[in-house]
């Protein structure tokens, strides 16, 4: 699978509406992060324009939106722009792996 990365930015004034769906949102995500499709997520700091990165493994980027798709804060129309974006990891990767070569020439793959 490979590694996406999406953002969601939300508008000031859902603000309300957000906390009354989060409960649902956040056991959509507890689903996929205990199912290994969330790798990683969380809100932007409090100086930041409202919204949230989450890190997710997927097929393809239509696969990373259908799921998306079904987050209740998407459902409920409360992400004013969301973006999809394959992620090639370079360092924190999966252990590099080695093609054969000669002792001393070593080439990494990452």
């Amino acid at each position: 699978m490979a590694t996406f990365a999406v953002t969601y930015a939300y508008s000031e004034s859902t603000s309300a509406r957000r906390d009354t769906v989060r409960p649902s949102h956040v056991e959509f995500l507890k689903a996929q992060f205990d199912g290994g499709r969330l790798l990683k997520s969380g809100p932007f700091g409090p100086e930041e324009t409202p919204g949230a990165l989450l890190i997710i493994a997927g097929d393809s980027k239509a696969d990373v939106e259908a799921l998306m798709d079904q987050d209740p804060f998407h459902e409920a129309g409360l992400i004013q722009e969301r973006t999809v974006r394959q992620w090639n990891i370079f360092f924190g990767a999966e252990p590099v792996v080695q093609d054969a070569q000669p002792a001393g020439q070593a080439t990494a793959q990452v």
